[in-house]
């Protein structure tokens, strides 16, 4: 008779607990926008970050609560935007591929004290010196935090600093986060030309610290007829808007710092 009553006991339990949890989860529903999970469907999954959001289902939310625009998915690129926009019922406006570039091009001509802790950027500017060991003090670190951060394989360290593979880049800009000395631009995929420096140095002083650095003698934005190339804060920084490719800074920089990219059309 003890048993019957304790397996009653419970039953009555378990049946007022199953009301009580009924009436909570009807109580603190949450509707979701159905559109939400179609839109992180079609997301690349990735969860780089590159939009802002906490992965691939934070910006499927942001974009079906009206936070974030249909194109907020960088890697995916138009045709991921064009399905979101689909989505949405909206269209997608057009838009243009960045990559990451590095205002560095390496050439450093030594260093002012031997580094032997943890390779990495950040801790290296955490010991001896903010700027790092190497005697150009604006220069890469070389020890490759960006490379470590890219998902894409799309960075690797070459003569000291770090490349950037602008087919592989997806234009995420985890890159951009991970560099302690903020090197690391987005650039457009097409840009005519680069100027891998972001040297604030005298001349004279530059010569003595890096063998490509910029000099500052001002002859690539005198040579410039569309104003695209002027030298700020010691180096020279080139106005894509303005930019028509004609490669004439190129070939005035006696330090042929300045390079063309076979990405550009015109």
């Amino acid at each position: 008779m003890n048993i019957l009553s304790a397996v009653a006991v419970l039953a009555g339990l378990g049946g007022l607990f199953g009301l009580a949890l009924a009436y909570a989860s009807g109580v603190f529903f949450v509707k979701t926008d159905a559109r939400e999970e179609r839109i992180s469907e079609v997301l690349p999954g990735i969860n780089c970050g590159g939009c802002g959001f906490a992965g691939c289902g934070g910006c499927a939310e942001a974009i079906a609560a009206g936070r974030a625009a249909v194109t907020a998915c960088i890697p995916g690129g138009s045709e991921t935007a064009a399905k979101v926009a689909g989505i949405m019922g909206v269209e997608a406006e057009a838009q243009e591929l960045r990559v990451a570039f590095v205002r560095c091009a390496g050439g450093s001509l030594g260093q002012k004290y031997e580094y032997t802790g943890v390779k990495d950027c950040l801790a290296a500017t955490l010991t001896g010196s903010s700027a790092g060991p190497q005697l150009c003090e604006q220069g890469c670190l070389g020890f490759g935090s960006c490379a470590a951060a890219c998902r894409f394989g799309a960075l690797r360290v070459e003569n000291g600093a770090a490349v950037v593979d602008a087919d592989l880049c997806t234009g995420c800009g985890q890159c951009v986060s991970a560099c302690p000395k903020k090197l690391i631009d987005m650039i457009p995929y097409r840009a005519a030309v680069t100027a891998p420096c972001s040297g604030c140095e005298k001349g004279s002083v530059t010569r003595k610290r890096c063998a490509s650095g910029c000099i500052g003698c001002g002859k690539c934005e005198k040579l410039c007829e569309h104003g695209a190339v002027r030298i700020i804060g010691g180096h020279p920084v080139i106005d894509y808007a303005k930019c028509v490719g004609c490669g004439e800074c190129v070939g005035a920089c006696p330090r042929q710092l300045l390079r063309t990219t076979p990405r550009f059309r015109s």
